[in-house]
């Protein structure tokens, strides 16, 4: 099976922070379970490096638009491969192939007639001298009355045009916009309101998207879908390549979208591989964002594969609500968020993973604070998980030489791994990485259980027999439980695996060899709950 994950490209004009990560992750764990089961896996990502948002930054620090978005490109490089995120290709917006494919994007929308050009009212800033960018717009909402910028409302989620704000205002000179007359181009996303109303119907019926994703395109669909600008007046872009046009950029929303189809065409390249098993109705695809992005890839990014005649309309909707900070609404303007490349510093990337996997914004809004994520890591990464392997193995290690015990497993045991490798694969293949992550730690907290039950410290004594059993089952379970947890937490899982000595690399259960142990010591260290005060004195010195 063909399996395509597109990862949402986060701005590249400040770092991440964890709601970025919460609503990423999930792409990462589907494409490391998805090559465990041995299926064709393409996870593609990318920093947008030509938004209206980097040269706002740049001019804020005085630099130019590259400057900026090259020191934040690299930065995400380094986050991500400090988190274990395994991208086959994760790329940027500015770079040259990435401008030529959505070229040759706009041309054949433009040649099939879905892309034609119209005189319309933009807004200009007089005091500036220029056609003001969508984002240099801010103003209230028409629809629900908040504060908004000229592309989209993030309180109720309309798509915008900044001409439809009340209250408009320039953010560059804060003085009020005209309007004058410009020529652009215009996507015709109302062409395809019946082919995205019979797509969103089925997706709801065989229950593939997120209930945001459904209700968002829903009331989108109700609405009736209307025709979008595809090119804008802006400075940094991907230059339309039509004669008398060149100084015009094709508009950010169809660009960045198309970011996936480059990707895949740039791994084709590298690779020497044909990435249309990717982009055909055979394939399965999975598009990982947060609830602001619904609509580009429920509506907009469907309507051009649509209008470009693909069958492989996204399969799956993977739209997390938002993560609140201490019960409060992340702000990077006030700087009441937790900064990705300050926690990596400190924490461990798996106990960063395991707790944004467990207290997921799946359904509905998810809080972080620093207390449950101490207090998490300390019960349940190193307190049940970290705890069961540890004194396992020492236990070997003391009273066989660090030799496994060769026994038979028992069946209730084998029965039990093998219903949790069909249940977390479930959950995953249905986006519920939470339910998934819960179930594997039942089965680690029975483990424990288990040992507490069978006391092998007395059984060596006992029935030397029954204590090799004991340890047998536990050290499956232990090898078991690293792969099933290779998706969710890489780092400890390969360091289980360093010490059994296991190389497989399949979605099934396995036995354990009865080698010699390897370099036994524990997975996570105890978290001082001191830290706790630490971390929250931290946040609040900082906020603006």
């Amino acid at each position: 099976m063909s399996i395509f994950i597109g990862g949402a490209w986060a701005y590249a004009n400040g770092s991440l922070h964890l709601g970025h990560i919460s609503s990423l992750l999930p792409g990462d764990i589907l494409a490391r379970y998805y090559r465990l089961k041995g299926d064709k896996v393409l996870y593609v990502s990318g920093s947008d490096c030509n938004g209206t948002p980097i040269t706002i930054r740049a001019k804020q620090e005085g630099v130019s638009p590259k400057e900026i978005a090259d020191k934040y490109h690299q930065e995400f490089v380094d986050c991500y491969t400090k988190l274990g995120f395994s991208y086959d290709v994760y790329t940027r917006t500015d770079s040259p192939f990435h401008h030529r494919i959505v070229q040759d994007i706009f041309l054949e929308l433009l040649e099939k007639g879905f892309i034609y050009q119209k005189v319309i009212e933009q807004t200009y800033c007089e005091y500036d001298q220029q056609f003001l960018p969508d984002r240099y717009v801010e103003g209230i909402c028409p629809n629900c009355g908040a504060n908004a910028r000229g592309d989209q409302c993030d309180v109720c989620s309309s798509v915008l045009e900044p001409t439809e704000l009340r209250n408009k205002l320039c953010k560059i000179c804060g003085k009020p916009p005209t309007t004058r007359k410009t020529e652009h181009f215009y996507f015709s996303l109302s062409s395809f309101q019946q082919i995205l109303e019979a797509f969103t119907e089925e997706a709801q019926n065989q229950k593939l998207w997120r209930e945001n994703a459904i209700s968002l395109t829903k009331r989108y669909l109700k609405e009736g879908l209307r025709d979008r600008a595809a090119s804008r007046d802006l400075s940094i872009g991907v230059t339309v390549p039509v004669k008398w046009f060149e100084s015009k950029k094709i508009y950010v929303w169809i660009e960045a979208v198309s970011g996936y189809y480059t990707a895949s065409k740039k791994w084709a390249k590298e690779t020497n591989s044909d990435d249309s098993i990717f982009w055909n109705e055979t394939t399965t695809s999975y598009y990982v964002h947060g609830k602001d992005n619904i609509p580009f890839h429920s509506i907009i990014w469907p309507g051009i594969l649509a209008g470009l005649k693909k069958s492989s309309l996204p399969t799956h909707i993977v739209s997390n609500e938002y993560l609140t900070l201490e019960k409060k609404k992340l702000s990077t303007s006030k700087n009441w968020a937790v900064w990705i490349p300050d926690m990596l510093e400190r924490y461990d990337p798996d106990s960063i993973r395991y707790f944004l996997t467990i207290n997921a914004p799946e359904n509905r809004d998810a809080d972080f604070s620093w207390k449950e994520f101490i207090y998490s890591h300390n019960s349940e990464l190193l307190g049940a998980y970290g705890n069961f392997i540890n004194r396992t193995l020492k236990f070997i290690e003391k009273s066989f030489d660090g030799v496994i015990p060769d026994s038979n497993i028992d069946w209730t045991v084998q029965n039990k791994v093998k219903q949790l490798y069909e249940e977390v694969g479930q959950s995953i293949e249905t986006t519920s990485f939470k339910q998934g992550l819960e179930r594997v730690f039942e089965l680690v907290r029975y483990s424990n259980k288990y040992f507490d039950e069978q006391q092998p410290w007395k059984q060596i004594s006992d029935d030397i027999e029954a204590c090799k059993q004991t340890l047998a089952n536990c050290v499956y379970l232990i090898g078991n439980f690293a792969q099933i947890l290779t998706p969710f937490l890489p780092f400890s899982s390969e360091k289980v695996k360093a010490m059994l000595k296991i190389s497989e690399t399949s979605w099934n259960p396995f036995l354990i060899k009865p080698i010699v142990l390897s370099n036994v010591e524990p997975l996570f260290e105890r978290i001082d709950t001191g830290r706790i005060v630490e971390e929250l004195e931290r946040l609040t010195s900082k906020t603006v």
